[in-house]
């Protein structure tokens, strides 16, 4: 999934909703700099990737300071008689990055829709059962003899919480008197787990041994926790739709391809670091 995402995460931005109009569109040229023109749609373009700041100056604003931009930016770019190589390539790389946007843009519009949305959820969450956590403490220690000296204590009627602080290993649970807060199926080792699930709430158990030494366990209440709704998880089902698009799509059209790469070892790669390559150096 990396190159999906490398390539949505460099696209972030760039679709550009339709709107209708009468009067001006994109190509409504704005102001002219010795011949050359600016239009509304570059600057449309120029506001739309300022940074959040100043998205929120007045229209007037913002209208005039990117415009003053763009003028300044003919001025200086006029006088450059040869364009460079370097630049040459840059807008190489983003005619590139820009036209495979609107592709991942329209791949994305056709994989996450509301339908596809509910059949996700419908298929992760809709003949879930309520799973049930709880919520347990434990006093935690090496030898079977120092738990059955726990056992006695709590049996002689020590509060468990006091005796975890003053004798659990575990010191993360031990500070709070034991408490491990809540948990599911599957978060404890297997041995603690089938324990706490045959317990009664206010029940302490017996030992039960595990790879991190030996546990006493009081069980001290049970939840039963419902699927998510649909609109805490939409954005995590609609970030795999999408992902999951991307991929499928640019699986195909590679396949699709002719792609002719070098094999390893005939480039550097550390060339990548020369940037004099881009002035033509040697």
């Amino acid at each position: 999934m990396l190159k999906s995402t490398i390539l949505a995460a460099g696209l972030v931005g760039l679709a550009i909703p339709a709107l209708a109009q009468d009067g001006p569109d994109a190509n409504t040229v704005v102001a002219t700099v010795n011949g050359a023109d600016i239009t509304l749609g570059q600057m449309i373009i120029a506001r739309s990737q300022l940074p959040p700041q100043y998205q929120q100056l007045e229209d007037q604003v913002i209208f005039d300071g990117v415009l003053e931009q763009l003028v300044q930016q003919e001025v200086l770019a006029g006088t450059v008689e040869e364009v460079p190589q370097r630049v040459t390539i840059a807008l190489e790389n983003e005619r590139r990055l820009l036209l495979a946007g609107e592709v991942v843009q329209e791949i994305t519009i056709e994989a996450v829709t509301d339908e596809a949305v509910q059949e996700a959820y419908d298929a992760a969450f809709g003949s879930e059962e309520p799973a049930t956590e709880y919520n347990a403490s434990h006093i935690l220690v090496e030898t079977e003899e120092e738990a059955q000296a726990v056992l006695a204590r709590l049996e002689d009627g020590e509060d468990f919480a006091e005796v975890a602080q003053e004798v659990s290993t575990d010191v993360g649970s031990g500070a709070n008197g034991g408490d491990l807060g809540w948990f599911g199926a599957g978060m404890m080792v297997a041995p603690f787990e089938a324990a706490v699930m045959e317990m009664e709430i206010g029940e302490v158990s017996d030992l039960v041994e595990t790879q991190f030494g030996y546990h006493v366990i009081m069980l001290n209440d049970t939840r039963e926790q419902e699927p998510p709704a649909l609109e805490d998880v939409r954005a995590e089902i609609e970030g795999t739709l999408r992902d999951g698009a991307i991929q499928s799509a640019l699986d195909e059209m590679t396949e699709a391809a002719e792609i002719d790469m070098p094999e390893e070892g005939e480039i550097d790669p550390a060339l990548l670091i020369e940037l004099g390559l881009l002035n033509g150096d040697e």
